[in-house]
């Protein structure tokens, strides 16, 4: 008896210390990364990096739904370009502050998750899947004939504004450090969203739905909490987005949209808190840096990914947490 005590003691100080190590590791790679992210334009395009920003923050918005509740959606290009669409309109011609402009989108976006997830969630799977593609695609069609959208043209030329009638975001700097506040608020949201009680919830229904209904839980309506959500943040990304080139067209809301970020959150780790943003920024840099070159980006971003699903099936931080290095780090104990 006592030898078992004596084990679970063991056993329990073993992952307390490795929890410790973890939230070291994790502290000191996220203040490294703050620190990169500050002084990235000194060193690189300003629009490149808010490119990626805005993609990485919509990656981990659909990680949400995809990697901490079990849910794949072919649509989420409707929340993006949804929010970019309305977040260019009420800047344009309402003339609001992009502040307010954003939060329309989001807003905006989080209406159209609440209607399309309350007719997704109803099934599983494949199903849900194609559910999610078919609403996506009558958003898509809509927005080829609403008028605001101005069809195949799109809402050019909108206004960056000043933000808090304050801060002129004409000035691309100013910009930038306007979008990582954006990107890091959408983050911490993110954070703490899954390491709430409601998000435990949603690890048990991706891992046992079937459990978490014998518990009593309203799968439905966590389902559909999380659908709203990711589609709020992935609204965050497109408004932001619409601000950084000052457009918005149908591209935003295709079906091309909504496999690029699944792609990015496959090569970056399903479920890994800034794995999407790794994945985010390896797709973002090969069509930034490919984009003036003979090589077609498209079979290039393939190879990549044929490579990363053969060598890399839990996405490049997934393999990184279940490595011998991972493991000691205590990085698997917190995916």
């Amino acid at each position: 008896m006592s030898h078992v005590v004596h084990s679970t003691t063991t056993t329990t100080t073993t992952r307390t210390e490795r929890s410790a190590t973890a939230s070291k590791a994790y502290a000191a790679f996220l203040g490294i990364g703050l620190v990169l992210l500050i002084v990235a334009p000194l060193f690189f395009y300003p629009i490149f990096l808010m490119k990626l920003l805005c993609f990485a923050l919509f990656a981990c918005a659909f990680n949400l739904l995809l990697g901490y509740t079990g849910l794949l959606s072919f649509g989420h290009a409707t929340f993006f370009g949804g929010a970019a669409y309305f977040t260019a309109h009420v800047t344009k011609e309402w003339g609001v502050t992009p502040e307010i402009g954003i939060l329309i989108g989001v807003a905006g976006a989080a209406a159209l998750g609440l209607v399309m997830g309350f007719f997704a969630i109803r099934r599983q799977g494949i199903y849900f899947a194609m559910i999610t593609l078919a609403l996506s695609q009558m958003f898509f069609f809509f927005c080829l004939q609403a008028s605001f959208t101005h069809g195949e043209d799109g809402i050019q030329s909108v206004p960056r504004g000043q933000l808090f009638g304050l801060i002129d975001l004409a000035d691309t700097t100013s910009m930038y450090y306007f979008v990582l506040a954006v990107f890091l608020i959408g983050m911490i949201v993110i954070w703490r969203f899954i390491n709430s009680p409601f998000g435990m919830i949603l690890k048990s229904i991706r891992e046992n739905e079937q459990r978490a209904i014998s518990l009593g839980y309203s799968v439905a309506r966590y389902k559909l909490g999380a659908f709203v959500m990711s589609a709020a943040l992935a609204g965050m990304a497109g408004g932001t987005k619409a601000l950084v080139f000052q457009f918005a067209t149908l591209t935003d809301v295709g079906w091309q949209m909504s496999g690029e970020v699944i792609l990015m959150t496959l090569l970056g780790g399903i479920g890994t808190l800034i794995g999407p943003v790794f994945g985010a920024g390896l797709v973002v840099t090969l069509q930034n840096y490919l984009a003036t070159s003979q090589f077609p980006v498209t079979i290039i971003t393939g190879v990549v990914f044929m490579v990363c699903v053969l060598l890399f099936r839990r996405g490049i931080i997934g393999e990184f947490y279940a490595s011998r290095l991972g493991r000691k780090l205590g990085f698997e104990h917190r995916r």
